[in-house]
């Protein structure tokens, strides 16, 4: 049998992680292939850079804890294609997630408005959630 969780238990590991990555954590948005791991070696150009908010996700409820307000940049960094985006601690060093992104409808664990990145583009990001095991 596979081990199944209450929602209080999967609400609550949603939660211990936007606390154990901390407030205002640092969003890069990166060109290919993500690397195995957060705790792997970048890979990549950096397209953008975005100080996330010190609350920057909602509660998590039902298994499911969602981007909280607006993300975006104003103007991204470097010209490319965005393929992956890595979240780091506060320091923009300590890398505690990362995923895919698309646009939206493409079904990226992030989505944007437009994957191709021009230098000084303004962007947003669409879509972000964390899903627990058996939500």
């Amino acid at each position: 049998m596979t081990v199944q969780l209450s929602t209080a238990v999967r609400n609550a590991l949603l939660d211990a992680i936007e606390t154990a990555i901390g407030a205002s954590p640092i969003l890069m948005m990166r060109s290919g292939a993500a690397p195995a791991s957060p705790s792997a070696a970048n890979t990549g150009t950096v397209l953008a850079t975005v100080a996330l908010p010190a609350d920057w996700m909602a509660a998590a409820a039902g298994g499911v804890k969602a981007k909280l307000g607006t993300w975006g940049d104003d103007s991204a960094d470097a010209a490319g294609t965005v393929g992956h985006y890595r979240i780091y601690a506060a320091d923009g060093t300590t890398c505690h997630l990362q995923g895919t992104v698309t646009a939206t409808g493409g079904g990226g664990d992030m989505t944007v408005d437009n994957t191709n990145f021009a230098a000084g583009q303004k962007f947003s990001i669409d879509s972000y959630s964390l899903t627990a095991p058996n939500a």
